[in-house]
């Protein structure tokens, strides 16, 4: 007698019930799954702002002051054009350029106070725009009104 070999595979019902399966963990997972990603970025943010004050405290240890408004954060990692200012600058104070903020904006710095700090220096969250809540929210070393 002869046989007749069948040949193994999935049938298209199969892989159709799968794939709603597959959509339906998706569906429950992915959203959790997206709120930790802007936590994150909430948690960078606050990284990075803190890593930049640092460099701005060490920056006016050497020069005596912090950067003015036109000089900004540029001033942490280019040598004043100032030959008195270049002369006690001991730079470049960031291994790399200015970061971004995670949102690819770039952080607001002023010389002006923010609570007990001597600057401010923030990002505007998530929308780029002043104000907010949760991961549009402020962050930082925000000024006084």
């Amino acid at each position: 007698m002869k046989r007749i070999k069948r040949q193994a595979g999935f049938t298209l019902l199969e892989m159709i019930v799968v794939l709603v399966i597959i959509g339906l963990i998706m569906g429950l997972v992915g959203p959790r799954l997206f709120s930790q990603a802007d936590r994150a970025k909430v948690q960078t943010a606050n990284t990075q702002i803190k890593m930049l004050r640092g460099a701005l405290e060490t920056m006016r240890l050497d020069i005596n002051r912090f950067p003015t408004e036109q000089e900004g954060l540029q001033l942490l990692v280019n040598k004043p054009s100032d030959p008195a200012l270049a002369a006690l600058w001991r730079g470049p104070y960031l291994s790399d350029a200015v970061p971004l903020d995670p949102w690819e904006h770039p952080y607001h710095y002023s010389p002006e106070p923010s609570g007990n700090q001597p600057f401010t220096l923030y990002s505007y969250g998530a929308d780029g725009k002043p104000g907010g809540t949760g991961i549009n929210a402020d962050i930082g070393y925000l000024p006084q009104h």
